[in-house]
């Protein structure tokens, strides 16, 4: 209750709950820009337009999810806005037409180390790495991914199946390149 509280009192541009609620999330959502972005000044700027949007919608937060959850979505949201600005090029794919194949095996084999899977992830394009990304990493589900990247279901599922199948290959090369 101490963060509905909290919460509140932020509503009411109370910045002493402001602060609490800045402390208590900002190493924690500073992590999640870090892995999209992969640079500390850039996380940090994201980190902050991140809370400042937070504290200017904060009427729009009902409570139905928890408030971490909330700005979780804030900063990845911000973090893939700071990415596209940076990009140069888009390339458009028409993803509907594609059939899906569903696959839930996601064990890789032991003696490749977590860090290794996130540098194969980071090795991944755009397009997959952060529906990936989202799905191992952040946990969420394909709603929520398809929603925060505004996508269709459909490219969703897509993305993550031909992301997951890269990463295997980037993991495989890895794995049997070296030979271990």
């Amino acid at each position: 209750m101490f963060q509905l509280d909290v919460v509140e009192q932020c509503k009411s541009n109370d910045r002493k709950a402001q602060l609490a609620l800045y402390k208590q999330y900002c190493d924690g959502m500073f992590c999640v820009a870090m892995r999209f972005l992969k640079n500390t000044d850039d996380a940090e700027d994201v980190l902050q337009e991140s809370f400042i949007k937070a504290f200017q919608k904060i009427h729009q937060f009902k409570g139905d999810v928890t408030f971490g959850a909330w700005l979780k979505r804030i900063v990845i949201n911000k973090s893939i806005d700071f990415l596209k600005t940076k990009r140069q090029k888009i390339i458009q794919l028409d993803e509907s037409y594609m059939h899906l194949e569903v696959d839930d095996d996601w064990t890789i084999e032991e003696h490749i180390s977590l860090e290794e899977v996130k540098d194969a992830i980071d090795q991944l394009s755009e397009r997959y790495k952060y529906v990936v990304m989202m799905f191992l990493v952040e946990g969420f589900d394909h709603d929520e991914i398809s929603q925060v990247l505004n996508i269709t279901g459909s490219a969703c599922r897509t993305r993550l199946l031909r992301g997951k199948a890269q990463l295997k290959e980037l993991l495989k090369e890895k794995g049997y390149g070296t030979g271990s």
